[in-house]
């Protein structure tokens, strides 16, 4: 039976330990001023990946992470990873906000996703060469995951901001979060999908198959599987160890709705998102376990993931500006294009309009995700991958200033407590 030698345990302790160290460090320099932890930790892998550390010091680089069976069980660490945070930012959709908003949430969702993917989907398609895609199918590909990637949102990271600036529970901030949740949903269903279409060697299932599958599983989840936890939980809360019982109970139905939608064809990464729905809609599960999943997810697996990230690719060498400006330009315009267009026919001012599109154009982790599966399915190249986590990251930082600023005159000053 193959194992790991010694050599390659002691390897792969020491590399945890360094990649959590460091994303903790530099997560707090990133919340010291003011912005998302992923920032921070992005940050963190680049300066030990090949970007930074392989560049000055390319022997300590090799020697800190060399190739072999630990590198194959990091990665692994950083697949159960990705599981877990779509499982987390699945425990974030709130179906009753998304039901209660109605009318206006359709406007906003509706245009927030068919704009940024019309024109990310556009664009490739009249320039193929720039962005360096070649036959018709791969042009097609690129550019249904273009737009994809500029229609997906980053719940979290909008939810974030709405808190800090007194927002999360006000109207606009209703909206801004039941749309997110939509087009996430309809987002990371198209993706899953394409995925699908471009083909993992699933011999089992056939396309149309799986497209069958995976509309059958979101739907049995989101209504008889929503029902079954409602009854699973309550019995979980009285007679098994608390919070144990309901994390382990939490993370085996993740494992098992991810392997589920693997098996179909579709990325584990859906499985664990739609099921997160499913239990954080539950009125059983109260905010206080979600918050003991996030802090156990957040600060040991989600650090892991995104130091990993910059050990991917080299990010001097495969930096390319047009290209970066490009798509932030193109992510940037069509969600507040679309979003703010959307919030506007719901009945809102020009301001708070402009406020919501803001809102809505911050992408974090999710894009970042995205942007790595389609890179380990050679979707997409390692030029387009570092554009990609450039523009998540100034999408998420521009996003809050620039709802401030279109809402100066819409925030109350906040009144020093007592």
């Amino acid at each position: 039976m193959n194992k790991l030698s010694q050599p390659e345990v002691l390897s792969l302790l020491i590399q945890l330990s360094v990649m959590l160290f460091t994303g903790r460090l530099f997560a707090e320099i990133a919340r010291k001023l003011q912005q998302p932890a992923v920032v921070g930790e992005i940050v963190a892998g680049i300066m030990l990946g090949p970007t930074i550390l392989g560049t000055l010091e390319p022997d300590w680089f090799q020697h800190l992470f060399p190739k072999g069976n630990s590198a194959l069980v990091l990665d692994g660490f950083s697949q159960v990873a990705v599981v877990l945070l779509l499982f987390t930012a699945g425990l974030e959709v709130d179906l009753h906000i998304v039901l209660r908003q109605g009318r206006q949430a359709f406007f906003t969702s509706f245009l927030g996703l068919v704009v940024p993917f019309a024109l990310g989907f556009a664009v490739p398609l009249l320039f193929p060469a720039f962005f360096g895609v070649g036959n018709e199918k791969e042009i097609l590909l690129f550019a249904l995951f273009l737009g994809t990637s500029m229609a997906i949102t980053a719940l979290p990271v909008i939810a974030r901001v709405l808190m800090d600036l007194g927002m999360f529970k006000s109207p606009m901030g209703m909206l801004v979060i039941a749309s997110a949740m939509i087009d996430d949903i309809v987002g990371w269903l198209i993706f899953s999908v394409l995925l699908g279409w471009i083909g993992k060697d699933i011999q089992h299932v056939t396309l149309m198959q799986t497209l069958v599958l995976t509309v059958t599983f979101t739907v049995v989840t989101l209504t008889l599987g929503r029902s079954i936890i409602n009854r699973i939980l309550p019995w979980t809360n009285k007679n098994l160890a608390w919070p144990g019982g309901l994390l382990s109970l939490s993370l085996a139905f993740c494992f098992l709705a991810a392997a589920f939608t693997e098996y179909i064809g579709i990325h584990a990464i859906f499985g664990a998102f739609v099921i997160g729905i499913a239990l954080g809609d539950s009125e059983h599960l109260s905010e206080r376990a979600k918050e003991i999943v996030h802090q156990f997810i957040n600060n040991i697996f989600a650090p892991l993931f995104f130091v990993a990230i910059g050990l991917k690719v080299n990010f001097a060498s495969n930096f390319d500006l047009w290209l970066t400006l490009a798509i932030v330009a193109i992510a940037f315009a069509g969600k507040i294009i679309g979003s703010g267009l959307g919030t506007r026919l719901g009945g809102f001012s020009w301001r708070e309009s402009a406020a919501a599109g803001f809102g809505m154009n911050a992408r974090g982790a999710m894009e970042i995700i995205l942007g790595l599966v389609a890179l380990e399915n050679k979707l997409i190249n390692e030029r387009i991958f570092v554009s990609l986590v450039i523009m998540a990251l100034v999408t998420s930082m521009a996003s809050g200033p620039l709802m401030k600023w279109a809402l100066r005159k819409k925030i109350p000053a906040q009144k020093p407590a007592g």
